[in-house]
């Protein structure tokens, strides 16, 4: 990008965690962008989330890091629960030793919270709607059109509007038309497993005396003689996340998918269906507490707008762009949430993707397409690891025997092959090439990312440049 006249203008469909992070980091370089979410406002839903050095390097980089760490418990324990019996532990603590960074149980909407507030307030709009989206007959700008008839241009449109992309089915009916569209894109969201999360208000620790021990551990129980699933974690704030997954066999996926509630830009359910699972697991026991608790007891502890239910589809889809419209996140990658990584993925599309855009020489079609191109080649990779990863995780929380195999492999699993897991977990921990350079800690070296090299060469060349056409000062 030779001059500021260069700086592409960014439309972001999608006011989660993906978009938002992409919008804070264009606003660090500059960069003119708006982002527009469908929702009147964004409710905090979610349970909570397992984040390290995948993404903390970035959050020093934004000078938010103060205030995250303030929102996280230390993570350094998981146990596994086969209803009331005890299973077995886990020890993350080498991960601190391999990324040189902390790992932290943080509650979703205080992530989202702090990251919104890196963000000018008028850059975010709203219930925005996309209603449609389309490329100006010369190909040089795109437009979207929203459900109050308000028309917005801009250079690159990036859809980051979760697994029911309005974006993303813009994109795909245009190319489904001219014959361009894979098969495999154009079949629906599949999905296995359905889920229920929450969060508490904050707990009396005479209660649940372990909220007051600072270490303990984030708990998954797997049901004996039933489809579900149920994690917990206890957070900073003395207040217990919880999620419930309800594993369905095919044929009740099918009939799922026959019957599921169809609205293309939300796979978000009712309430009614959420006070029904929750009428359905209430009975189930938790590893807190007295000990005589269950499930029941952290639903009545939970605000009932704050619990929600949801669908929990696979797939990675084959298109990620076209013309000059790109997808982030689950609109173009959505994982089985039992490896903790869509919403890390999603955020790291947002560095790689932010990166590019810091990057693209000129706002031309052709420059657009080959920013799109090196973002999926650099990010597929990566996200099909933790795709695979994901779904193979999930097997030790199903019934059967597959289920049973998984549970006794990583029950009896040998420390230093655990080691080699943690080892492959740290890995990929994105930065941001043009904000200021953070140490990479830790013994295991970060994987390689050409889009922060990229970033990183043109900053210092920039830097370089200012520093030569700087004045002289003469004494």
């Amino acid at each position: 990008m030779s001059d500021e006249a260069n700086k592409p203008s960014v439309l972001i469909v999608g006011a989660g965690l993906g978009g938002v992070l992409l919008g804070a980091l264009l606003e660090k370089a500059n960069i003119s962008y708006t982002i527009f979410e469908r929702a009147s406002s964004v409710k905090p839903l979610g349970s909570a989330m397992s984040i390290g050095s995948a993404l903390i390097p970035v959050f020093r980089q934004l000078g938010c890091y103060d205030e995250f760490v303030a929102i996280g418990k230390r993570s350094i324990v998981g146990e596994t629960w086969k209803e009331s019996t005890f299973g077995y532990s886990l020890d993350f603590l080498p991960r601190e030793e391999f990324s040189g960074e902390v790992q932290y149980i943080v509650p979703r909407p205080l992530l989202y919270n702090i990251l919104v507030k890196l963000i000018p307030p008028h850059k975010i709009q709203f219930g925005k709607r996309v209603l449609m989206t389309k490329q100006t007959e010369d190909n040089q700008r795109v437009t979207i059109q929203t459900s109050d008839n308000a028309v917005y241009e801009g250079d690159i449109l990036v859809g980051a509007d979760g697994a029911y992309s309005a974006v993303r089915q813009r994109l795909y009916d245009t190319l489904h038309k001219e014959g361009k569209l894979p098969k495999s894109d154009q079949e629906e969201l599949p999905f296995s497993c359905t889920c229920l999360v929450g969060q508490t208000q904050a707990l009396d620790l005479e209660e649940f005396p372990q909220l007051k021990d600072p270490l303990y551990p984030f708990i998954s129980t797997l049901g004996n003689d039933k489809p579900y699933s149920w994690v917990l974690f206890g957070t900073a704030e003395k207040k217990i996340a919880w999620m419930v997954v309800e594993h369905l066999s095919s044929e009740t996926t099918k009939t799922a998918q026959e019957q599921r509630f169809r609205n293309s830009e939300n796979s978000e359910w009712g309430p009614t269906a959420a006070q029904s699972m929750c009428d359905e697991t209430r009975e189930f026991p938790i590893a807190f507490g007295n000990g005589k608790m269950n499930l029941g007891d952290l639903y009545d502890r939970t605000p009932k707008e704050l619990i929600s239910k949801v669908m929990l589809e696979e797939k990675v889809f084959k298109t990620w762009y076209h013309g000059r419209t790109v997808l982030l996140g689950d609109a173009c990658h959505k994982l089985h949430p039992a490896g903790g990584l869509g919403a890390v993925t999603s955020m790291h599309d947002a560095i790689a993707l932010a990166n590019l855009i810091y990057c693209l020489p000129s706002t031309s079609t052709a420059d657009v397409s080959q920013m799109f191109s090196e973002y999926k080649t650099e990010r597929l990779p990566p996200v099909t690891a933790a795709f695979n990863s994901s779904r193979s995780l999930a097997k030790s929380m199903e019934k059967g025997l597959a289920g049973t195999i998984a549970f006794l492999i990583t029950k009896y699993m040998p420390v230093w092959l655990w080691r080699i897991f943690l080892k492959g977990m740290v890995k990929n921990r994105l930065r941001c090439g043009y904000l200021p350079e953070i140490e990479d800690k830790g013994t295991v070296p970060a994987a390689y990312s050409a889009s922060y090299e990229k970033a990183r060469a043109l900053y210092n060349k920039r830097r370089e440049v200012e520093s030569a056409a700087a004045p002289v000062t003469v004494i």
